[in-house]
């Protein structure tokens, strides 16, 4: 079995010990493609961000780097700025031949908070080798808004996969002929293209700036927000907007995105070639995402952008990223959008969860 590891044989993997969990792995945490991971009950600050290294152990490294602990139970705030440790509720006993990939969940990075997953002996984040048995960690450091979290808090995920299942251009090319992957012309080139939209219809409104003082965002709390106290809008009226250096922006890609059921995708997160920022922190895309059969037609790719060193202008149509397609391993036996508490299917330029609506 070569491919993404579906839901069904997420939950097998739970069931046979693969997957542990303290307390019990629950249902609501599998995804189409992945499985959710839970925030532990302890962060750990740390002086700067750090990888385990080979032969290491994550809490040997604790040692050396931890300034102070911050007992989750009660709820804590994560300050804007620093980098925390936190020990994660599942780990893993991986089978050889079976490797592993996490990112930060949508909403995660939709509030800039960069969190991604260490382990023992690891040499890169959000790697998970071949046949890895042991605990797993997320560091988390807030870029543009204190967050209060808790114990069981889902800001992390993670995919499973056996062999080599990434689409090359040949085989993308022939699936976008079969499958409509995004509406208009396909950009094919180590990947699905996709481009940043700066003209939306009937509006100047284009995306949305983090405002640099702020207060504290509950992650619990869903719709609850008003999102002029957090974001300032982008306007643009001639198809171009100026990022500035370290600012963090909401913006939309010109295009619909398709992932078919039997397929799933990254966002790859940096472009070198297409200037200095970064696009999309949270970078999974299951399957059924914008696709019909699972209610989204039409469901476009937010683009999570910071900006780096120098002020840099952005066009109406450029390139900013792409997408990698994977063969899942067997069709999903659920899909993105499809009888789940999917946020964000069939989705345009939208926030995060926590806040309400913006009114003009």
């Amino acid at each position: 079995m070569t491919g993404v590891i579906p839901n069904q044989h997420i939950s097998q993997m739970i069931e046979t010990g693969q997957i542990t969990g303290s307390p019990a792995v629950s249902v609501p945490q599998i995804q189409p493609a992945s499985l959710d991971l839970r925030l532990g009950t302890v962060a750990y600050r740390v002086r700067a961000s750090f990888l385990s290294g080979a032969g290491a152990k994550v809490s040997d490294r604790l040692q050396e780097f931890e300034m102070h602990r911050v007992d989750l139970t009660d709820g804590a705030v994560l300050e804007k700025g620093c980098v925390y440790v936190v020990p994660l509720m599942e780990g893993l006993a991986l089978p050889a031949g079976m490797s592993a990939v996490a990112n930060a969940k949508s909403s995660t990075g939709r509030l800039d908070l960069l969190t991604r997953t260490i382990t023992d002996g690891g040499t890169e984040f959000d790697r998970i080798p071949d046949g890895y048995t042991g605990p797993l960690y997320a560091e988390i450091c807030p870029r543009s808004f204190s967050v209060l979290v808790r114990p069981g808090m889902r800001l992390n995920q993670i995919r499973f996969r056996t062999g080599h299942a990434v689409l090359d251009d040949a085989a993308l090319s022939a699936l976008h002929n079969d499958t409509p992957l995004v509406n208009g012309t396909a950009v094919i080139d180590d990947g699905l293209g996709f481009s940043v939209d700066l003209k939306l219809p009937g509006t100047s409104l284009v995306g949305y700036r983090a405002k640099p003082h702020t207060g504290v965002i509950d992650l619990d709390r869903i719709g609850h927000y008003d999102p002029r106290a957090y974001w300032e809008d982008v306007h643009s009226t001639d198809g171009h907007i100026i990022l500035d250096p370290g600012a963090f922006y909401i913006l939309v890609s010109r295009e619909a995105v398709c992932i078919p059921p039997s397929y799933a995708a990254e966002m790859a997160p940096y472009l070198a070639m297409v200037g200095e920022f970064r696009v999309h922190y949270a970078g999974f895309f299951d399957p059924g995402f914008g696709h019909a059969t699972a209610g989204g037609a039409g469901s476009r790719g937010v683009l999570e952008v910071r900006c780096h060193e120098a002020p840099f202008v952005l066009e109406h149509g450029q390139v900013v990223g792409r997408l990698v397609y994977e063969k899942m391993a067997e069709d999903p036996t659920q899909l993105y959008g499809a009888d789940l508490k999917s946020n964000y299917q069939g989705q345009g330029l939208k926030l995060s969860k926590h806040f309400k609506t913006p009114t003009a």
